[in-house]
C-alpha cells in the first residue's frame, strides 16, 4: 500500500511542488500587501486598482500560448520554458522598489505576468506527463498543496516584515525578489530536464494546437472556464471586501490571505482523489459553488469575527476544487505532444476573462458601490455555473 502511495506521485511532481512553494512565498508576499500599497499608499480608486489587478491577473493570458507552444515545439525544453518564465518575475520583485505612479507599476506587473504565463503552461504539462491518468488529479492535488503551502507562508512573511521594519514594503520586495531566486535554483537544480512524455513524430505547430478545440470535450472545457471567469471576482478584491465588512486594521490586512491559503492547502489533495474518483467536471463545478456561497456571505448582513473564517475557507475549498482539477480535466483530451499548448488554450481563456472580470468589477464598484458590484457578479456565477453543469464535457469521468 505505501509503496504504490509512493509510486503515485511522481518525483518531478514533488520537484515542481517544492518550486512553486518557493516561489508562491515571494509572489504571496507581494500578493498580500499589494492591494493596501495601491489603494491606501498611492490612493489608487477602485477603478485605477481594478486595471493593476486586471493586469496582474490577467496579463499572462497573452503570453501563455507562447509559453506552451513554445515548449512542445522543443521536446525537452519544458524545464528551460518554464524556468525563463520564474526568471522574469524574479527580475520584477526589486523593480517595485522603484515604481511608485500607476504607469510604473502596471509595467511590472505587466512584466510579472508575463513570466508567470510563459511557466504555468509547461509546468503543468510535466506534471500531467508524470502522471497516469487514473492519478493525474491526485498529482495536481499535491502540486497546488505545495504550491500553497507557500501562499500560506507569504503573507505571514510580509506581515511580519511589515511589523519589524520602517520601511516596510521596500523590505517586503526586498526579500521577496531573495526568495524568488532561491526558486530558480530549485528548478535548475533539481527538477529533471526531460518532458517525460512521448516525442512527436512532426513537429507541433501552433495551428495544430489551436486545432485541438475542434474536440467537442476540449472545447466545451474551454467555454466553461472562460464564462465562470468572468465571474470571478479576484482575491483582492475579497479580500478588501471583508476589509471593509469588518473594519480590519491596515495592519493585519496581509494576513487575511492566510485563510484561503489554509484551506486550499486542507483540501487540495483529498478534492483531488475525489476528483479521480466521481469526475472531474462534478468537483469543479462544484467549488464554484462555494465560491457562490462565499459572495453570499459578503453580501448579507453578517459582521461578526466568524464571517472571515467562513469566507475565507470557502474561498480556499473554491480553489482547490478547481484549480488542479481543471488541468487534469482537460489533460484527458489533449495528446501528449501538444499537452502544453492544449492546456495554455484552457488557461488562457480563463485569465482573459479574469482580467475582464477585474475591470469590470473596479468600474461598478466605483460607480455603483461596492455591494451592487458583488451582486451582480453573484447572480452572473450562479448563471454560469448552472451552464457549466448542463455541459458536461465527456472524458472528464475517470473510467
Amino acid at each position: 500500500m505505501a509503496g504504490r502511495r509512493r509510486a503515485a506521485i511522481a518525483p518531478t511532481v514533488l520537484a515542481l511542488g517544492t518550486v512553486s512553494l518557493v516561489t508562491d512565498v515571494s509572489s504571496e508576499m507581494v500578493t498580500a500587501v499589494l492591494p493596501l500599497y495601491l489603494v491606501t499608499g498611492l490612493g489608487l480608486s477602485p477603478l485605477g486598482f481594478g486595471l493593476l489587478d486586471g493586469v496582474y491577473n490577467g496579463f499572462s493570458a497573452l503570453v501563455r500560448l507562447v509559453g506552451g507552444h513554445l515548449a512542445d515545439r522543443g521536446g525537452g525544453r519544458h524545464k528551460w520554458v518554464a524556468g525563463f518564465g520564474y526568471g522574469i518575475s524574479a527580475v520584477c520583485k526589486p523593480l517595485l522598489l522603484i515604481a511608485h505612479s500607476l504607469t510604473p507599476i502596471g509595467l511590472v506587473l505587466a512584466a510579472d505576468r508575463t513570466g508567470k504565463g510563459l511557466r504555468t503552461a509547461p509546468r503543468d504539462a510535466l506534471i500531467s506527463l508524470s502522471s497516469t491518468p487514473e492519478t493525474r488529479g491526485r498529482a495536481f492535488g499535491v502540486h497546488r498543496a505545495m504550491d500553497t503551502a507557500g501562499a500560506l507562508l507569504g503573507p505571514l512573511v510580509a506581515f511580519l516584515i511589515l511589523r519589524a521594519t520602517v520601511d516596510g514594503y521596500d523590505a517586503v520586495f526586498t526579500v521577496s525578489f531573495c526568495v524568488a531566486v532561491a526558486g530558480v535554483l530549485v528548478l535548475v537544480l533539481f527538477v529533471p530536464g526531460g518532458r517525460g512524455g512521448a516525442v512527436a513524430a512532426e513537429r507541433p505547430t501552433l495551428r495544430g494546437a489551436v486545432g485541438l478545440l475542434r474536440g467537442r470535450g476540449l472545447r466545451r472545457i474551454a467555454v466553461c472556464a472562460l464564462l465562470l471567469g468572468l465571474a470571478t471576482v479576484s482575491d483582492s478584491f475579497v479580500y478588501l471586501l471583508l476589509q471593509r465588512r469588518l473594519g480590519v486594521p491596515d495592519r493585519w490586512f496581509a494576513l487575511l490571505p492566510l485563510g484561503t491559503a489554509a484551506s486550499f492547502l486542507l483540501l487540495a489533495v483529498p478534492l483531488g482523489r475525489v476528483a479521480d474518483r466521481v469526475g472531474r467536471w462534478a468537483v469543479f463545478v462544484a467549488g464554484h459553488g462555494a465560491l457562490l456561497a462565499a459572495y453570499a456571505l459578503l453580501l448579507l448582513g453578517w459582521h461578526g469575527s466568524g464571517l472571515a473564517y467562513v469566507v475565507l475557507a470557502l474561498h480556499g475549498a473554491f480553489y482547490a476544487a478547481t484549480d488542479g482539477v481543471l488541468m487534469a480535466a482537460a489533460s484527458d483530451g489533449v495528446p501528449e505532444a501538444l499537452r502544453s499548448s492544449g492546456l495554455a488554450l484552457v488557461q488562457t481563456g480563463q485569465a482573459t476573462a479574469r482580467f475582464a472580470c477585474s475591470l469590470l468589477f473596479g468600474a461598478a464598484w466605483t460607480v455603483w458601490g461596492d455591494r451592487a458590484a458583488l451582486a451582480g457578479a453573484a447572480v452572473a456565477l450562479a448563471v454560469c455555473a448552472l451552464f457549466s453543469l448542463t455541459l458536461r464535457p465527456k472524458g472528464t469521468v475517470p473510467a
